[in-house]
C-alpha cells in the first residue's frame, strides 16, 4: 500500500508540474505525505483483515470505506454539513489524508498538516500494533 501510494502520487505530481499548476514548492513533500498515508491505511487493514473469517467479511471494507470516500472533502468542502456532522468527517482518516495532501499541493501548509501528520502516523502505528498481537494470537493457536 505505500509504495503504491508513492507511485500514484508521484505520477500525479508529475502531471501536475508538466500542466503548470503547481502551486508551491511545498507539493515536493506529498511524496513523503502520500508515505504516511499509506502507512496509515495500511496499518489499518492489515488490522481490520485479522478479523475477516471469509471473503464475504471484505464487503464490510466497502461499507466504510465509500461512504468515507464520499464525506470526506474529497469532491467538495465539508461546509456544506451540519457542524455535527463536520465534527464527524474531520475525525476520519481520509479527510486528514486529503487535507494534508491539499495543503501542501496550494501551499497552506500550517499546523493542520502537522497534526494530519501525527493523526495518520499514530493510525499505522496503532494499527501495525493490533495487526502483530492478533497476529501472534491466531499463529500460536
Amino acid at each position: 500500500a505505500v509504495v503504491r501510494a508513492l507511485l500514484y502520487s508521484a505520477a500525479f505530481l508529475f502531471v501536475i508540474a508538466v500542466g503548470g499548476y503547481l502551486e508551491s514548492w511545498w507539493a515536493v513533500l506529498t511524496l513523503p505525505g502520500a508515505f504516511v498515508i499509506g502507512f496509515g491505511f495500511a496499518g489499518a487493514g492489515i488490522a481490520a483483515v485479522t478479523w475477516m473469517r471469509s471473503w464475504q467479511d471484505f464487503e464490510f471494507v466497502q461499507l466504510v470505506m465509500l461512504p468515507m470516500f464520499l464525506f470526506s472533502a474529497t469532491f467538495y468542502p465539508i461546509t456544506i454539513y451540519p457542524t455535527a456532522i463536520q465534527w464527524i468527517v474531520q475525525v476520519l482518516p481520509l479527510y486528514h489524508g486529503i487535507t494534508l495532501i491539499r495543503g501542501l499541493t496550494t501551499g497552506i501548509v500550517g499546523v493542520t498538516q502537522l497534526v494530519d501528520v501525527l493523526y495518520l502516523g499514530a493510525m499505522g502505528l496503532v494499527g501495525m500494533a493490533i495487526a502483530s498481537r492478533r497476529i501472534d494470537g491466531l499463529l500460536l493457536k
